[in-house]
Order: C-alpha cells, then structure tokens, then sequence
C-alpha cells in the first residue's frame, strides 16, 4: 500500500497554513522545505541534538520526529514566529548563549516552554535535550535565567495549552540513608 499525500492544516505562528503533503513527512521538513522556515535546524535527525525544537500546543517537541499529520489542528510555533523581538533572543545575544547558531533556535524555543523565571534546575531539565557543540552552557543558562528576571513573560507562555515540564527527579525515588 503507497501513502498519498494529504491536506494538513495547522496554525503556523499565528496563521492558518494548509498543505498537502505525504503524511510522513517530518515537520522539520515541512517547515523548512514547504514552509520555507529555515530558522529551524537539522542537527541530528534522531532527536538527540534539539536543534530542531519548535513548540506544538505550548509543548517544545524535536521536529525531526514529527510526522506531518500530528500537528493537524495543531499551533506550531517556530523561531521566526517570536518575530526577533523576544526577550530571550535578546537575552541570548546580550549574555552570549550562542556561538555558531546551529542550537540557537532550538535552545530558545526549549527556554520559552519553560515559562517565565525558570529555576536553574528547570532551565537544566528542560534544555536537556539540546546540545551545543561549541559553547558551554552557562551563557545559554545566563541568557534564560536573565530574561526571565526581567518580568517580561514569554509570549509562547502566554499561548502555551500543555502541562509544565515535570522535575524528572521527581519521579525518581530517592535513596534512603542508612541510619549510624
């Protein structure tokens, strides 16, 4: 049996895009090759690296493993519908998060899921995913914090329908101390 392509219709940073496509494409794909969105970026293809972070309801997902037809219905929001004025696109140049670019998008769409004012420990759990080979993470983990501590909420949080990221650490029960 041969898939053939389908309509897909999601919301894309606000507007209503309509396209057919073969319904396995990825969404990375779609966003980049029909979309024409090359703000998100292909690192690994296995969802391992989070340079192709984009949020779907609210949720930050690795585009590079989403079939096109599961965002039908969907708001997906990319890099470029931040719109370049985002406090923490702006945090992320002024407290050096980025270097050659390439998990830039995808750190910052990881950060905006977050919400505002971000524990150092949630910033960690939930830029775990995203992997930067050319600059330590504390500018990245600076960048967040401080764009956060400005008070200016996230639009993308603003929108955000999923839960919160869980603290994985939670669900990890914890070693009882031997008692002397």
């Amino acid at each position: 049996m041969t898939l053939r392509h389908r309509p897909v219709v999601f919301t894309l940073n606000g507007r209503r895009v309509s396209l057919r496509v073969h319904p396995l494409k990825r969404l990375l794909d779609v966003l980049r090759e029909d979309c024409g969105l090359a703000g998100t970026k292909e690192g690994c293809g296995e969802g391992e690296c989070g340079a192709c972070t984009v949020m779907v309801d609210g949720c930050a997902v690795n585009s590079c493993l989403v079939p096109a037809v599961q965002v039908a219905g969907a708001k997906v929001l990319t890099i470029e519908g931040l719109g370049g004025r985002h406090p923490l696109q702006r945090a992320f140049a002024e407290h050096g998060g980025t270097q050659c670019g390439i998990c830039t998008p995808g750190m910052i769409m990881a950060a905006a899921a977050l919400g505002p004012r971000p524990t150092l420990h949630e910033v960690r759990v939930g830029l775990a995913g995203n992997i930067c080979r050319c600059t330590g993470y504390e500018g990245v983990y600076r960048a967040i914090r401080n764009a956060g501590a400005r008070g200016q909420e996230p639009e993308a949080r603003r929108q955000r329908a999923g839960p919160r990221i869980p603290n994985p650490e939670s669900r990890i029960p914890r070693p009882r101390r031997r008692r002397r």
